[in-house]
């Protein structure tokens, strides 16, 4: 039977000849789609060829049985049609398939423990969307190489000269707390040998008094500013600290260090003292878990027989390396291997591309901390207030108390500061009364 989507023409000679010698052809029959051509095909040309004409009074099929191919050429003939709707419906399908595919395996879902170790290539961040070394101007404040502590750990500090160096990168900012939290670091620092500190400040300037507090401790150090660039000051969230590290980065790749073990320490974080006995070993990329982070009050590595299988972290968000800042470790012979080795302005994915530009692997990784079940570092926080401004007459911090010299260095560390005009007027007593201050100090 010929398809109903051909539109038959109008019935010439040869087609009623071939009407008449059909076998078994009744008369009634051809009178019947006699009548069917009539009906079906009017003087103005046909647009739809799909539509079957119905006859109110009869419900039989008007579609013709039988007919030739149309010889025209002002349309797509309807077979071809046939092919390319169910193309047309197809094509969409397979594009949000393949989309859902994609996007579950940048999610990390779907995918077994065996598809983690896949290859990715190096990421240096959105900054820098062609791979490249970083190229960071670099401002360096005071610097000592020379280790002034005379003993560590209850031995000279010439008993650990075989132990590899730890780099411990340490990004600040000033505030009212900076000062206090830097050498609250120090002291837990000062028991650690063999370690130069890279303290990197967020700030335009070198910082006269820190420089003094550091050289003081006698612990090896650089002092750096390291501004983060004006165009990220007023992004929400702002990529606060990576400038610090990128400063150390580069003041590594400068001084071409390829032996040492390199860490990034907040100076608000907690430590102890084991965490540095378990660095030091590392011969590629070690981690370990770090508590007080977001949701779940940590963030680590899950290991399964000693290796690396996964990651517990409460905000996964595509990453690949889900771990916090304060929770690895990495040797400078391996990362000399990646001249490409960055750190992008992207808050929250620091961690994550700076350990892709390294080429890292799941099963290069070290589990350190007893297998990574036990918290050797903490993501403690200080709560940031504004420096406050005390009401003190100037007349009255001269030398005649310690007042005048405290407000200087409390003024200096960005503490608080002292006004005649300005803030709550200080309150000076004695035996539980206050007094004016010309009491105590005219």
């Amino acid at each position: 039977m010929p398809s109903a989507h051909y539109l038959p023409l109008d019935p010439q000679a040869s087609d009623a000849d071939d009407l008449e010698e059909e076998e078994g052809q009744q008369e009634h029959r051809t009178s019947m789609n006699n009548n069917q051509y009539n009906i079906r095909y009017h003087p103005q040309p046909a647009v739809d060829y799909d539509v079957v004409v119905d006859d109110d009074d009869n419900d039989d099929d008007r579609t013709p049985t039988m007919g030739k191919a149309p010889r025209l050429s002002r349309s797509i003939p309807s077979r071809r049609r046939c092919w390319i709707m169910p193309i047309m419906l197809l094509v969409p399908f397979c594009i949000v398939f393949l989309y859902f595919m994609l996007s579950s395996q940048t999610l990390g879902l779907g995918t077994s423990l065996e598809d983690v170790d896949d290859d990715y290539e190096p990421h240096n961040g959105i900054d820098s969307p062609n791979t490249h070394a970083l190229n960071e101007t670099l401002h360096i404040c005071s610097e000592s190489h020379e280790d002034g502590r005379l003993y560590v750990q209850d031995k000279p500090s010439s008993a650990y000269a075989q132990l590899p160096v730890i780099y411990f990168v340490t990004p600040t900012y000033p505030r009212r707390e900076q000062i206090p939290e830097l050498t609250r670091l120090a002291h837990s620092l000062l028991h650690v040998p063999r370690l130069h500190w890279l303290v990197a400040n967020d700030h335009e300037r070198c910082d006269t008094y820190m420089d003094i507090l550091l050289n003081r401790f006698g612990i090896p150090f650089t002092h750096m500013a390291s501004p983060m660039p004006h165009k990220f000051r007023n992004s929400k969230p702002a990529p606060r600290g990576v400038a610090n590290r990128r400063a150390a980065l580069q003041w590594i790749r400068q001084h071409n260090l390829t032996n040492g073990v390199l860490y990034f320490g907040d100076d608000d974080n907690t430590y102890d003292l084991r965490l540095f006995t378990e660095i030091r070993q590392t011969q590629r990329v070690s981690m370990f878990p770090v508590g007080l982070i977001a949701d779940y009050a940590v963030s680590g590595p899950v290991v399964r027989d000693g290796k690396v299988v996964a990651f517990l972290d409460s905000w996964v968000a595509a990453r690949r390396w889900p771990v916090d800042m304060a929770g690895f470790a990495v040797n400078l012979g391996y990362m000399s291997l990646y001249p490409n080795v960055n750190m992008p302005y992207k808050p929250g994915y620091e961690e994550d591309l700076f350990l892709r530009s390294i080429g890292l692997h799941i099963d290069q990784i070290e589990p350190r901390g007893n297998n990574c079940t036990e918290i050797l570092v903490w993501h403690t926080q200080t709560k940031n207030k504004k420096s406050p401004v005390v009401r003190l007459e100037k007349k009255y911090l001269d030398g005649r108390s310690n007042l005048g010299a405290l407000f200087r260095s409390l003024k200096v560390m960005g503490v608080a500061f002292a006004s005649d005009t300005e803030g709550p007027l200080a309150t000076i007593s004695k035996n539980g009364k206050g007094k004016p201050h010309s009491y105590f100090l005219s």
